[in-house]
């Protein structure tokens, strides 16, 4: 279960974010999405048409997945997100909640990529 789990995000932030196909959200998303990013609202279509106005402004978007884990029926990503070549980015921790094989809540956190760190560790 947790593998089918982990595909079927991985699947997502590649062909909805990353390619922004976004007619393909619904092969992901339930339809009553609950949404937990202060700036979005429940559901499947707002994320559908933020993600198509998103590409339209930055098509070069996009999220590298670093580390992917499951438990039960939560997936927890932590991608480095960049907005074109060279951009040291943000890192990002996504939480999912899969119920009936979609994707139907939802949390995130960023950072954006600092030049340097005290421990000399990159953050993604």
């Amino acid at each position: 279960m947790s593998e089918n789990n982990k595909h079927l995000v991985t699947q997502y932030l590649s062909t909805v974010w990353n390619e922004g196909e976004t007619a393909e959200a619904d092969r992901f998303l339930a339809e009553d999405l609950v949404q937990h990013n202060p700036g979005l609202p429940d559901g499947r279509k707002p994320v559908v048409e933020f993600v198509a106005g998103f590409k339209a402004q930055v098509p070069q978007g996009r999220f590298e997945i670093r580390r992917i884990a499951a438990e039960a029926d939560l997936v927890f990503v932590h991608s480095h997100f960049t907005a074109q070549d060279g951009d040291a980015g943000m890192a990002v921790v996504d939480v999912f909640r899969i119920a009936d094989g979609l994707i139907a809540e939802h949390w995130d956190v960023k950072e954006d990529v600092p030049e340097t760190t005290a421990s000399g560790r990159p953050i993604v």
